[in-house]
């Protein structure tokens, strides 16, 4: 069984949801997707399809790209869910214009005290290069924040490079 609070990290198209589902999966039971991402164009809206058709039927899906506690409540409690994903919500946050520290706080409390266990997805931006323009940058720091008490407080925290999970915190059930 999974611990109540898991951390999937890693960069882009690196296999972390791929993984993250696997571990759903793999717990049992009802399995619940609250599903963070805003399609704002063609390309978005063919990655969200391609993420449907890879996690194929059994699952509930909720589409909230803001509001977290309100999505769980939406979720049973006997549900593992995978909220995919934190760099999605956070970035809604900013184009909000939302406080992203206190937002980011109030997420990660809303995690710790879920009913339900819960496996984050998101992306590790700090191991690339110095953006450019200061809202990247403050943007980086933000998420590499977040990363970092979402990390603290689950009892699992792996990081996924080509697919391959290394176990950063805790144990695979």
């Amino acid at each position: 069984m999974l611990p109540p609070l898991s951390l999937v990290i890693g960069g882009a198209a690196s296999g972390k949801s791929a993984f993250a589902e696997s571990l759903v999966v793999a717990d049992g039971g009802a399995r619940g997707y609250l599903a963070t991402a805003q399609v704002w164009d063609a390309e978005m809206d063919a990655k969200v399809s391609r993420h449907k058709k890879m996690r194929g039927d059994g699952w509930l899906t909720v589409e909230e790209p803001l509001d977290i506690a309100t999505a769980l409540t939406k979720m049973t409690r006997t549900e593992t869910i995978l909220l995919d994903c934190a760099t999605l919500w956070l970035t809604n946050q900013l184009l909000a214009e939302a406080p992203l520290e206190q937002a980011s706080d109030a997420l990660v409390e809303t995690l710790v005290a879920a009913p339900q266990r819960i496996v984050v997805v998101s992306n590790e931006v700090g191991q690339g290069i110095v953006p450019d323009n200061a809202m990247s940058r403050a943007f980086r720091e933000a998420q590499g924040r977040l990363n970092q008490k979402i990390a603290a407080r689950a009892d699992l925290a792996v990081a996924v490079m080509a697919g391959l999970p290394m176990v950063l915190k805790g144990h695979l059930p």
